[in-house]
Order: C-alpha cells, then structure tokens, then sequence
C-alpha cells in the first residue's frame, strides 16, 4: 500500500515487513543532530563553499517565511558529514504533509495529512531510504511528532479569528472544512481537502475554544488553539486511538528510532502518558525495545518531573503521569549560554544539578532524562538569536558543545551550530537559515553552502564527541563541580564569569576531569579532584592531546592536578 492510498487507520496493517533496526541499549549513548527539512540540504549540485569574504546581502524577512527546497534526499547525501561531527542519531522536524497553499508551513506544524510525507519534502521512499542509509551507519532516526493540534484545516464560522472565552458555556460553532476549491460540496474531500486521516474529519474532534490568548494561564494552554492550528481534543478515545495507530504507522512503515513531542505542556497528562507508553509497547511487541521519547516541555524541574523520571521523589502529590523518556533541558538552556560567554556567575550550573539530588533518588542516572542543547529553533528569549549572534569568538562555541557532551544529559546539536551560524532577529525565521544556499541563506548570503567539515567549530566538537564515544563516564557517570585555585593554598567554587570550570564525571572506580577556560587570557589553576580515586604523583593525560600530561598533588587535606589551559582552551584528563 502506497503513502496515497493510505485514507483511514483501519487500513493499516501493523506488522512490520522485515526485521527492525535495534534500539540503543541507552540513549546516553546517543549524540543527536537536530534539522530543519526544509534549511538543511536538497540534492542538487553542490553550490561553492561559503567564505567569510563574501559579501552579506540584505535580508528579505518574507523570504524566511517561505519553503526555500530542503528535502530528505539531501539529508541521506548528508548523513557522513553529520557521522564525522560525531553525531550518530538524526532529529528530523516534522516531514508530514501540511496544507500546499500554505507557503509559510515550512516547519512542518501544521499538519493536514498525518498519514503522507510532504510532497516538498519528497516521498515515502525517501524517507525509508534514509532511515536504511543512516541504520547502515549504526545511526538512528527520530521524528517530530505532534498530538497536540491539526493545521489550520478548518475555520471558524465566516473564518473569523476567535479567541478563548473562559467562561464560553461550550465550544464555539464549527464553520467550515479549508478545500482546494476542486471539489463540489456533495463530493468526497479530495487528497489537499480537510485533514487526513479521515477519523479526524469530525468537528467534535477539535476542542474548538479559539486561539490562546494568555500562555501563562494553564486552562488556556492545556484546551485552546495553538493560534490558527487547531486544538485536538486526545482526552477523547477516538481521538487519541487515532494518533497512536497514525504513529505507530511510521514506526512501521520506516523503522523510525524515536520520536520528539511537541507542545506537551498544552496536552493533558494522562493524554501523553497513555499515547506515550501505547507507542512503547508497540515499539517493543515489534522488537524495538528501547524506542525513544522526549518532549517539549518549558519549565522549571519541578513542571518537567510531572512527565518524566520514574525515580522521581514528587513531594507533597500522588498524581503524576509518568510518560516520557526525557524532556528538552530547558532549565539548562536558560542558564549555560550566558555561563559559557563569562557574563554570568557559574554557580548557575551548580545550583541546576543541585535540583538533581532532591529530585532523583539516584542522582547519576538523572542525565538519561534530559536531552541538553544550546540552540533551537523554538526560543523563549527574545528577540529570537543563535548562540553565536554578536559573536566572533568560535572557541566558545566549542565549549558550549564540549560542556554538553562531557555533562549529565543526551547532547543535541541544532544544525549550523557547528559552521557558526549567527542567525538573530525579531522573528524565529532567523534562527532558520539554509545550509545549502537557498534564498535564506546562513550571514544573510544565498548561492553557497556550508558543510564544511574543516570549520574549527565543526572540528572542535569532532574531537570531543570521539572522546565521548570511548568513555563511559562521560555517558553515565555521576558529576562533580569542583573547586579551583589559582595559588594553590586557596580553593573555592568560581564566582566570576572569566574563570576555569572544571567538574568530573565519576563512574566506579573512574574519574575523567573536565577543566574549561571561559576566560579570554590563559589560565593556569589548580583542580580539586577525588583523593579516594588518585594519588600523590599519578599521572593523567589530556584525552584530547596524549601528549600532555599532568601529575596529581596534595595540597593541604586535597588532591588536586594543575591544568594550563589556553584563552577559550578545554582539557579533558583520566589516568594515564
């Protein structure tokens, strides 16, 4: 069965054709790489490389609201570029078919047609090959998925804007089904007609209360549209059942890995715990035993625990709907940026692992929960910037990723991160700029590329994912920030931005210690490490430079190692 013969979920035939690519044993093991279909790359000639010279042209807003012809054909010829980075799973953003007279869909949210890939986008095929091509690179494939709403696919009466009413004694009166306009009113809906499947193409399907006018107000959040998209209503069994076949089905029909939710904080809990563990189940009866889920969820660790962590300590409730595997690491984002570039005290990070002790019954097993990031295409700072906006100092790039990849957490990298992509503006299309030329192309240029596996960013970060890759600690180990001092009699936390971060990562009898340079002069501090773990006189080497070593030393009641490090530099040490 083709993905256009495809109009109900009872027509899906769920047993899989051949025999699945296996789940990750632990995710922790995972660095995922995180695309915009449409920014990323089409399969065309390769334009030229871009280079700081070129000159920038002036940017045409409107041209970053429209789909510029990324595909998925240009993702598989893309996938060694993305394995020399280090990454070895692929976030994909949504490839599912959204209304085609909507040019401004290029993300992929609104969704018209659950069960088809997006014609712009390319085909079924296409997405199957590339789920084949990265498994045969012992990579993995993770859609985004969304439960929460529909795209604009109907109006309200006279397609007037409405707006949530609180105290509406019902929901507010359907208008009408959007059309392509090729149909008669008596005629079935045509493939660009309504939504798909057609188990969704009932008004009372849809809470229908009106676009959210107050975010903060949970009511609001959780039942009214996500502007024009429309608000599913999944407390329905239907409507629920309809969106675990819906997804199951891609599982199915691609061998898809894992998926990332969106919007979860506008979804009831016991909705996404029941879609979340129905998904799991099915993952396991087919032989994926280890499938994948995280969320969108902006908040605090007290709101993100509602939906995840099954050694969560929640006090003072008995209501949780465990559901998720993880959850974005907003709570990091908000802080690491700022820590990184020097401006912020980096007792910030401490206090954010701190809250891993009273949340967690094990602390060290907290990072399988979060997948860590330091750019992505949805923000909650404005105006809408990358990490490196304003910002010539590509070494700190390196460090924001090196912190993601040797801390608690599954790291993610937002495509450009590594070419040093500066996007930033008033509008999120910004901080999506084409990696391959287009009309909207990265530092406002069009005509060239940028995979450029030589960038010192993309390099930088290849190194310490290979490091990563070979060392256990760094994946699952219990973390440490630990004192500095730059005489070597006085210890204490950092206080400053311009200093050396230094924590370690400890696992059994194993400790690796990570010291950062966030200042722009050299430093040459000394790091507390474990006395239990090391001796007078052990030597330690750099993992990233063999060729350096260090030797451990008492100081007073401490053990500690003294580590020069470059402006911006990073060492990585473990007994040599």
């Amino acid at each position: 069965m083709g993905q256009n013969d495809v109009r109900s979920v009872n027509d899906i035939d769920f047993t899989p054709n051949d025999d699945v690519f296996p789940s990750p044993l632990d995710w922790r093991d995972v660095f995922i790489y995180f695309l915009l279909v449409d920014r990323f790359d089409n399969n065309e000639d390769d334009l030229e490389l871009y280079d700081s010279s070129v000159k920038a042209q002036e940017p045409d807003i409107s041209q970053g609201k429209r789909f510029q012809g990324g595909n998925i054909k240009g993702i598989t010829r893309r996938l060694d570029y993305i394995k020399g980075l280090g990454a070895n799973a692929i976030w994909l953003s949504p490839v599912f078919r959204n209304r085609q007279e909507m040019d401004d869909s290029y993300h992929g949210y609104g969704i018209q047609d659950f069960l088809k890939v997006d014609e712009r986008f390319g085909t079924l095929e296409d997405l199957q090959e590339l789920v084949r091509e990265a498994h045969i690179r012992d990579m993995y494939v993770i859609l985004d998925i969304i439960i929460n709403h529909t795209g604009d696919n109907w109006a309200y009466p006279a397609d007037h804007p409405y707006y949530y009413w609180k105290d509406a004694p019902g929901p507010f009166d359907f208008g009408y089904w959007r059309t392509s306009g090729k149909r008669k009113d008596s005629d079935p809906f045509l493939a660009n007609d309504a939504v798909w499947p057609e188990e969704l193409q009932d008004p009372a399907c849809y809470k229908r209360r009106g676009q959210i006018r107050d975010w903060n107000d949970h009511d609001q959040a959780v039942n009214g549209d996500f502007f024009t998209l429309k608000e599913l209503d999944v407390r329905q069994s239907s409507v629920l059942d309809t969106l675990i076949k819906v997804y199951k089905y891609w599982i199915r029909k691609a061998d898809i890995d894992g998926f990332r939710m969106d919007t979860v904080k506008h979804l009831e809990s016991s909705s996404t715990a029941i879609f979340c563990n129905a998904i799991k189940e099915y993952a396991r009866y087919i032989g994926k035993h280890n499938f994948f889920i995280f969320g969108e969820i902006v908040g605090d660790d007290t709101t993100i625990q509602n939906y995840i962590g099954r050694n969560s300590r929640i006090p003072g409730t008995n209501e949780r709907f465990p559901s998720l595997d993880a959850a974005l690491d907003f709570p990091l984002y908000f802080v690491l940026e700022e820590v990184i570039k020097g401006f912020s005290d980096p007792s910030a990070l401490r206090d954010r692992y701190d809250a891993f002790r009273d949340l967690y019954t094990d602390h060290g097993e907290a990072g399988r929960y979060f997948v860590t990031f330091v750019d992505n295409h949805d923000q909650m700072i404005r105006p809408y910037r990358r990490f490196m906006h304003g910002n010539m100092i590509h070494e700190q790039a390196v460090l924001a990723m090196s912190y993601l990849l040797t801390t608690q957490g599954i790291p993610c990298i937002y495509y450009g991160t590594e070419q040093g992509f500066d996007g930033g503006g008033h509008d999120d299309a910004y901080i999506r700029e084409c990696m391959f030329g287009g009309n909207w192309g990265a530092f406002n240029t069009t005509g060239h590329h940028f995979f450029d596996p030589w960038h010192p960013i993309y390099a930088g970060i290849s190194d310490v994912a290979k490091v990563r890759k070979m060392e256990k600690a760094l994946r699952y180990g219990r973390q440490y920030f630990r004192q500095t001092s730059a005489n070597g009699n006085d210890y204490s936390h950092p206080c400053s931005g311009k200093c050396t971060l230094a924590y370690s990562r400890i696992l059994d009898t194993t400790e690796i210690i990570i010291a950062m340079n966030l200042d722009q002069e050299p430093r040459n501090d000394y790091v507390v490490i474990d006395k239990s773990l090391n001796s007078e006189g052990q030597r330690m080497i750099d993992l990233l430079d063999p060729e350096k070593e260090f030797f451990a030393e008492t100081s007073g009641s401490r053990m500690v190692v003294k580590v020069p490090l470059d402006a911006y530099g990073i060492s990585i040490l473990k007994k040599g």
